[in-house]
C-alpha cells in the first residue's frame, strides 16, 4: 500500500475513534445539555455548560467523583423555567438531584427510575404536573424525596412503600388524589408529608370486636349482658387510647412534636424519628459514663452510644435541672431539627422524655468536629488537608443556606462556630447543634431578651442590640471560615503572649494590613494549599463579617460564590464602597491591592459594638 494513503487511512481511522470516545465518554455532558437547551436560565447559571469541553466535571453546579462520572447536579433556587429531560436517566452514577425553588414545569420523567445510585430527589418549589412515575420505586438507595409545592395528579404509587431507605417523603401541597399508602416504608411519616392534597383521609380503626366466649358464658341473660358489658368496656379501655391518638392526629396534622407517656412504648415514630426508652439510651452509653463523654455545652453533655443494632449513636442529654431555657430548647430542636432535613445538616434520630430526663439522639460523626480536627496532631500535620478545607466551607455554607431559605418559618443557628460543624466518614460538613436556634418569621427580626453565642462569633448589630437575623448567621460563618483557614481559635488569650490581638478577625486582619499572608495560613497545612484559592476564601470571610449587617451576603450568595459565581463583581463593589466609607471618615484610602483594601476597616467594625 502507498505509505501516503496508508498514513491517510490511519489518520482518518484515528479521527473517527477519537470521535467515538468522544461521544461514548462524554454522555452525560450531552445529557446536561439537553438539559441546558430545555431550560430558560435569565440569571446565566448554566454559562459555564460548554459542550465543546471533555467532559462536564468542570461546570459549575456540577459535582464528579475520582472517575468523572457526575455524581451531583445542584441547580436549586436558580430561577430556571423549561421543562426536565428524559436524557438525565443516562446519570446513572448521579447521587443527588437538585432543581428545587425553581419554575420548572412539565412532568417528571419516567427515565430518572434509571437513576439507580440516587440517595437524594429534591424537586419541590416548581411546577411540575402529572403523575409521580412508578419508576421511582426502582430508587433502592433513595433517602429524600420531596416533591412538595408542586401541582403533581393522580394517586401515590403504592410501589414506592417498598423503598425501604426513605427517611424524608414530602409530598404536600399538590394535588393528589385517591388513598394514601400505610404500608412499607411509608407507615413511619406522619400526616404532613401528605398535607394538602385531595387524597382520602386515613380511617380510623375500630375498636376490637367482643368475644362471642365471653356473652355465651351463661346461660342466663341477665349474666350474659353483664359479660357483654365488661368486655365492651374492657375493649374501649384498651382502644380508647389508640383513637384519641388517631383522632389527635387528624384534627392537628401540622403539630410536628407530640408527648406520649414516658417509656410506656419506646417504638412510638414521629415522623422519621424514633422515641427511645432511658433504659435503652442507659445500655447504650454505659449508663452515661464519663469515659463516652464527646463534649459539653450549656445545656448538657453530649456521649457515645451504641445501639443493640450495633449503630453508634451520639447522645445529648440536657441537664437534669429542669430550666425553663432546657426545656425550651429540647423542644425546639425536636420540632426544628424534624423539619430541617439536609445532606449537610445533623439529623435528628430519635428522642426520650421522662419526667426526669430530656435527651436527643443523633448519629454518631466518626470524624468530630471540625475544631477537634484542628486541634488535633497526627505526625504533626492537622487531618484536613486544604481541599477538605474548602468541602467543608462550601457544606457548611450549604447547610446554612437550607436553614435560612427552604424552612418555613426560617432558622437561625445562632452560634455557628468550626466546634458545632461536624464530619462524617466522608469528612463531610454537617451543621450540628441547633439548641440556640430560634424560629424567624419572614417578615421580623428576632429580638430575644439574652445575647446566646460564643464570645469571638457573635455580630456586633447582636452584641450591642440583641436583635439577630440570618446575618448574624453569616458572620459566626466569617468566623469559621477564619478558623479553617488559620487553624487559630476565634477567642484565643494566648496570642496576648505575642502582643497579637485575642479576636482571631482582628488577628487577620492586622497580617493582611502587613502583607503577611503565609503568617496568616495554618502552619500545620506545611504550605500544601492553593494560594488563589486561600485568597478567594478571604475574601468571602471578609464580606461575611462585614461591620454592616446590610451589606454581608446572604448564605445562598456565599454558596455561589464559593462554586466560582459572583464573588469577583462582590469584591470589587465592596471594595468601592470601603472606598467611599473610608472617604466619609477622611481616611486616606490605601492602593487597590486587595489585601490593603481591608486596612481601612476599624477593628470594631467587624469584631464588636460601636
Amino acid at each position: 500500500m502507498d505509505p501516503g494513503i496508508f498514513g491517510s487511512v490511519f489518520v482518518s481511522l484515528i479521527i473517527v475513534f477519537s470521535a467515538f470516545l468522544r461521544v461514548s465518554g462524554n454522555s452525560e455532558g450531552d445529557a446536561l445539555n439537553a438539559l441546558k437547551s430545555n431550560l430558560a436560565d435569565p440569571n446565566n447559571v448554566l454559562q459555564s455548560w460548554d459542550a465543546t469541553l471533555v467532559n462536564p466535571c468542570t461546570w459549575f453546579h456540577v459535582t464528579c467523583n475520582s472517575d468523572n462520572s457526575v455524581t451531583r447536579v445542584d441547580l436549586g433556587n436558580a430561577n430556571l423555567s423549561g421543562q426536565l429531560v428524559s436524557q438525565l436517566g443516562q446519570l446513572t452514577n448521579l447521587q443527588y438531584l437538585e432543581l428545587y425553588s425553581n419554575n420548572i414545569s412539565g412532568k417528571i420523567p419516567e427515565e430518572l427510575g434509571n437513576l439507580t445510585n440516587l440517595v437524594s430527589l429534591d424537586l419541590y418549589m416548581n411546577k411540575l404536573s402529572g403523575p409521580i412515575p412508578t419508576t421511582l420505586a426502582k430508587l433502592a438507595k433513595l433517602r429524600f424525596l420531596r416533591l412538595n409545592n408542586n401541582t403533581l395528579t393522580g394517586t401515590i404509587p403504592r410501589s414506592l412503600t417498598t423503598v425501604m431507605t426513605l427517611q424524608v417523603l414530602d409530598l404536600s401541597n399538590n394535588q393528589l388524589t385517591g388513598d394514601i399508602p400505610v404500608d412499607g416504608s411509608f407507615s413511619l411519616f406522619t400526616p404532613i408529608s401528605f398535607n394538602n392534597n385531595r387524597l382520602n383521609p386515613l380511617p380510623v380503626s375500630p375498636p376490637p370486636p367482643i368475644s362471642p366466649t365471653l356473652t355465651a358464658s351463661s346461660g342466663n341473660s341477665a349474666t350474659g349482658a353483664i359479660a357483654g358489658g365488661v368486655a365492651a368496656g374492657a375493649a374501649l379501655l384498651f382502644a380508647a387510647p389508640a383513637i384519641v391518638l388517631a383522632w389527635w392526629r387528624r384534627r392537628k396534622p401540622q403539630e410536628h412534636f407530640f408527648d406520649v407517656p414516658a417509656e410506656e412504648d419506646p417504638e412510638v415514630h414521629l415522623g422519621q424519628l424514633k422515641r427511645f426508652s432511658l433504659r435503652e439510651l442507659q445500655v447504650a452509653t454505659d449508663n452515661f459514663s464519663n469515659k463516652h463523654i464527646l463534649g459539653r455545652g450549656g445545656f448538657g453533655k453530649v456521649y457515645k452510644g451504641r445501639l443493640t443494632d450495633g449503630s453508634l449513636v451520639a447522645v445529648k442529654r440536657l441537664k437534669e435541672e429542669r430550666t425553663q431555657g432546657g426545656e425550651l430548647q429540647f423542644q425546639t430542636e425536636v420540632e426544628m431539627i424534624s423539619m430541617a432535613v439536609h445532606r449537610n445538616l445533623l439529623r435528628l434520630r430519635g428522642f426520650c422524655m421522662t419526667p426526669t430526663e430530656r435527651l436527643l439522639v443523633y448519629p454518631f460523626m466518626v470524624n468530630g468536629s471540625v475544631a477537634s480536627c484542628l486541634r488535633e496532631r497526627a505526625d504533626g500535620q492537622s487531618p484536613l488537608n486544604w481541599p477538605i478545607r474548602k468541602q467543608i466551607a462550601l457544606g457548611s455554607a450549604r447547610g446554612l443556606a437550607y436553614l435560612h431559605d427552604h424552612c418555613d418559618p426560617k432558622i437561625i443557628h445562632r452560634d455557628v462556630k468550626a466546634a458545632n460543624i461536624l464530619l462524617d466518614e466522608e469528612f463531610e460538613a454537617v451543621v450540628g447543634d441547633f439548641g440556640l436556634a430560634k424560629l424567624m418569621d419572614y417578615k421580623d427580626t428576632h429580638v430575644t431578651t439574652a445575647v446566646r453565642g460564643t464570645i469571638g462569633h457573635i455580630a456586633p448589630e447582636y452584641l450591642s442590640t440583641g436583635k439577630s437575623s440570618e446575618k448574624t448567621d453569616v458572620f459566626g460563618y466569617g468566623v469559621m471560615l477564619l478558623e479553617l483557614i488559620t487553624g487559630q481559635r476565634a477567642f484565643d488569650l494566648a496570642r496576648l503572649a505575642n502582643d497579637d490581638d485575642v479576636m482571631l478577625l482582628d488577628w487577620v486582619k492586622g497580617l493582611l494590613k502587613d502583607k503577611k499572608l503565609e503568617t496568616l495560613v495554618d502552619a500545620d497545612l506545611q504550605g500544601d494549599y492553593i494560594e488563589v484559592e486561600v485568597e478567594e476564601l478571604i475574601r468571602v470571610a471578609l464580606l461575611c463579617t462585614d461591620g454592616a449587617a446590610a451589606q454581608r451576603p446572604k448564605m445562598s450568595e456565599v454558596v455561589r460564590m464559593l462554586e466560582g459565581d459572583g464573588l469577583a463583581e462582590r469584591w470589587e463593589q465592596w471594595e468601592k464602597d470601603d472606598i467611599i466609607r473610608q472617604e466619609y471618615n477622611h481616611i486616606p484610602h490605601p492602593d487597590s491591592n486587595w489585601i490593603d483594601s481591608t486596612a481601612g476597616l476599624r477593628p470594631d467594625e467587624l469584631s464588636g459594638p460601636r
